[in-house]
């Protein structure tokens, strides 16, 4: 890693594996003025971002160790305020779609014209604050349809949207616990869109990414000289999203120092920069979610109770997809549209056999596993319909022989259902009243599911007959 420049115009990370292409931007970039860092890979250039804070990275996109988006991913998760620009040898509006879409600011063919980049670069650091902002803003116009994913036929997850529509309007903090994958942000960005702060910005931070001793200052902000590396003033996280929505993710990995000074912010609606003499106004609402239990982790120590308390003023648990299968079909429709999109591909769905699969898996990553899974299965299929054939190995292995033969979506629906209920059932020793509780639907709802399925009768003499 080579550092050079005086820093008066703002740091720059340069990463590209050509030796010649870096050193000579370097160069030109520390000559106008630019602290600027080198480094050789992906891996490096990780490093660095994880030990210092840059205006701009410049980032070759093939690179040893981890590729240029990569780079870019995790520079978006441990410092958002970073802006990148992306170089490629391969002039391909594909690669350039794909990484605009993924956060990068723009893009640079290789070979590079010095003057253009340099011409990008002063334009990125010169509207940092305003392209900064608007990152985010067209992240949230683009995944504001994402809120088709919480659309499904389950009770739960119909109990989900009327928690959301109910708190959305209010001020109040909002806890949001469930699984990995099953769509905690979705939730968070639902809040966020019904709320009176819809127009501003909804700013996500994964508490988990971010390294501990970079988090306070990421979250709260610094002054100039506060520690070693703070050449300047730096607005934090929770500054930038003045007016809007900022939500914490995996906020039990939060460390118990910082902890505390969230829950000052909280009670106090005020921000203490590192290294401030006076605080600010902090106009946010907080919106936080985790996979942990965190009253588990408050009994433990390694959460605070008090601040459990201020985050957990509203909850909403999202179920596992296990728990809700009926929803499966229509998540399904919904990653084809979009994925057709992405990948110039016109599929119509998937077959009556690859969805009866796909009902069976035990979906152990959640909402997010299906996504990876009907991706993978489009790029791989080449037809009108995703099949069996097309399903990642690890998918077609771990299906069960399907309840029912039909092809019939309403008949292969009962068939899960009953299969579900009569589960729950056995677990619950019969007790119908234990059970509609389990399954969160009303108990003269479960009477009618059995009469409807034919599960009481025929479930009491399959009993008898076992005897």
């Amino acid at each position: 890693m080579l550092v050079s420049g005086d820093g008066a115009k703002g740091a720059i990370l340069i990463a590209d594996d050509e030796q010649g292409v870096r050193e000579s931007l370097a160069e030109v970039l520390a000559d106008e003025g630019y602290r600027v860092t080198q480094v050789a890979d992906g891996m490096a250039a990780i490093s660095a971002l994880d030990e210092g804070e840059f205006d701009v990275v410049v980032s070759d996109v093939c690179m040893p160790g981890a590729d240029g988006l990569e780079v870019l991913q995790h520079a978006r998760e441990v410092s958002p305020q970073t802006l990148v620009l992306l170089m490629t040898a391969h002039a391909s509006v594909d690669t350039a779609v794909q990484a605009l879409r993924r956060g990068a600011q723009d893009y640079l063919l290789k070979p590079v014209l010095i003057e253009d980049a340099l011409h990008k670069v002063e334009h990125l650091v010169q509207n940092r604050k305003i392209a900064w902002e608007n990152q985010f803003l067209r992240s949230e116009a683009e995944r504001r349809w994402d809120f088709e994913k919480l659309i499904g036929r389950s009770v739960a997850m119909n109990e989900v949207m009327r928690l959301v529509r109910r708190v959305a309007p209010a001020p109040s903090t909002v806890l949001i616990t469930g699984e990995s994958g099953v769509g905690k942000e979705v939730v968070a960005r639902a809040i966020h869109h019904f709320s009176d702060r819809a127009d501003s910005i909804l700013l996500p931070v994964n508490c988990g990414a971010i390294p501990e001793n970079l988090l306070e200052s990421q979250l709260f902000g610094h002054v100039k000289g506060s520690f070693t590396g703070a050449i300047s003033n730096q607005e934090g996280l929770f500054q930038r999203a003045r007016g809007g929505t900022i939500f914490l993710d995996e906020i039990g990995e939060l460390p118990v120092g910082l902890q505390v000074k969230l829950l000052r912010v909280i009670e106090s609606k005020e921000i203490h920069a590192v290294g401030a003499a006076v605080p600010v106004k902090a106009d946010v609402r907080i919106i936080a979610a985790t996979n942990r239990d965190l009253r588990t982790e408050v009994e433990a120590g390694r959460f605070r109770e008090d601040l459990f308390y201020r985050l957990n003023v509203f909850d909403i648990s999202i179920p596992p997809l296990r728990d809700r299968r009926e929803d499966i079909p229509a998540l399904v429709d919904h990653f084809v549209r979009i994925h057709n999109v992405e990948l110039k591909k016109r599929f119509k769905g998937v077959d009556g056999k690859a969805l009866k699969a796909l009902m069976s898996l035990p979906w152990k990553g959640n909402v997010r596993e299906l996504d990876n899974v009907i991706e993978r299965s489009m790029i791989l299929g080449d037809g009108d319909w995703i099949t069996m054939e097309d399903l990642p190995s690890s998918a077609r292995e771990h299906a069960t022989v399907p309840l029912s033969d039909s092809d019939n979506l309403r008949e292969v629906m009962q068939a899960y259902e009953k299969a579900h209920i009569e589960s729950v059932l056995s677990k619950t020793e019969n007790d119908k009243r234990a059970a509609s509780k389990i399954l969160g639907i009303a108990l003269s709802s479960l009477y009618r599911k059995i009469e409807e399925l034919g599960i009481g009768d025929n479930r009491s003499n399959r009993a008898a007959g076992s005897a």
